[in-house]
């Protein structure tokens, strides 16, 4: 991947086609605002309410992140500090307690993701984020977490813009998000760790390769960014919360500047890669995403909507599930290729029902 200050990406390769089913699964709502769809030249529609749905688990707890451990789902919950697995029934077990978690604002047990037998978590501890990995121990229905050990720490953390998900990369590294956390001139401050996009050993050293050298920053100019993925080229994803204008989905590149807070949206300038879809808040605020089938799917908070962009036109898109579920903060890929959203109406910001935060499955 090339170190681009200025350049725009070239439009990504088709993926091959697959078939999707969706699994929304709830989340309660956090303080993120979110944002209304693009200006420029992206096209959307919304998709006809064809789908069956019916609740897989509910009764979360401002759930923030699922990841897989082979077949059994495993769940973080922002303000409790627990990492849940749910049953082939939906019933959710505590597998453990992340005690040194202080939730504030967005702060809280955010992004988690699993490595071979390791669970890794990203979490707001006092004023610092941190990211520990824990070894899984045990057979699904009695996981356990060993013992702590720090992969990353003294990142600056505060009420609002954290960042925090994790996920490893088609190419073995573990890969963060960090927010500006309320300081917008470190997103362009390359000793800062905020407003960046991270990339790390599982070990937590430096990658050799990464385009700074002995700085596990990949990528600045962020100010709130919340999801990644990438499709089976390799191309690499990121979603971001923007400020009043515009929220974004940037193509990520190694060492590439996208901006804040000296752009925000578009800006057509030469010092920055531009976003290659952009949303007003009042429909977006793009947190968790995933690539399935030939589509990027994007969580949409105060927007309480699921967004497929083709990956054949990444400035078209279709809008799922609008207004339907609430606000949604995450989207993966489940081992069947399916897709699990997590609902978002628990923490204060949302309007929960009965039964939230919940995992629904819809089938289309």
């Amino acid at each position: 991947m090339s170190s681009a200050t200025g350049s725009r990406r070239a439009r990504p390769a088709l993926i091959a086609p697959a078939v999707v089913a969706l699994l929304l699964t709830g989340c309660s709502a956090v303080s993120e605002r979110g944002g209304v769809e693009q200006g420029g030249a992206e096209r959307s529609s919304t998709a006809d309410p064809d789908a069956s749905t019916h609740t897989v688990a509910s009764g979360l707890e401002a759930p923030w992140s699922v990841a897989f451990a082979g077949d059994i789902a495993l769940v973080s919950e922002r303000d409790s500090g627990r990492i849940l697995e749910l049953d082939d029934d939906g019933a959710a077990r505590e597998v453990g307690t992340i005690t040194d978690v202080t939730p504030a604002g967005e702060g809280g047990l955010l992004g988690i993701a699993i490595q071979n037998d390791d669970l890794y978590a990203y979490f707001t501890s006092g004023d610092e984020n941190r990211l520990e990995r824990y070894e899984l121990t045990g057979e699904p229905g009695s996981f356990e977490l060993g013992e702590p050990e720090r992969i990353l720490d003294g990142v600056d953390a505060a009420r609002f813009h954290n960042g925090g998900r994790i996920a490893f990369g088609p190419d073995e590294m573990l890969y963060v998000t960090v927010g500006d956390a309320g300081n917008a001139a470190r997103a362009q401050d390359r000793d800062s760790l905020s407003g960046k996009i991270l990339r790390l050993t599982p070990e937590g050293t430096v990658p050799p390769d990464n385009p700074f050298d002995d700085s596990p920053v990949y990528s600045l100019g962020h100010r709130n960014p919340q999801g990644l993925a990438w499709d089976r080229d390799g191309t690499m994803y990121a979603s971001e919360f923007g400020q009043d204008t515009w929220d974004e989905l940037n193509v990520i590149e190694a060492g590439g500047n996208y901006g804040w807070p000296e752009a925000e949206g578009i800006a057509d300038d030469d010092r920055f890669i531009d976003p290659v879809q952009q949303w007003e808040p009042a429909e977006a605020s793009p947190s968790g995403m995933a690539v399935a089938g030939e589509a990027i799917w994007i969580a949409n908070l105060r927007g309480e909507r699921l967004r497929e962009i083709p990956l054949t036109d990444i400035a078209a898109s279709t809008e799922h599930l609008v207004g339907e579920r609430g606000r949604l903060r995450d989207v993966s890929v489940a081992p069947d290729g399916s897709l699990w959203v997590l609902t978002n109406n628990t923490d204060g910001r949302g309007d929960p029902g009965e039964s939230d935060d919940r995992i629904l499955r819809l089938e289309p």
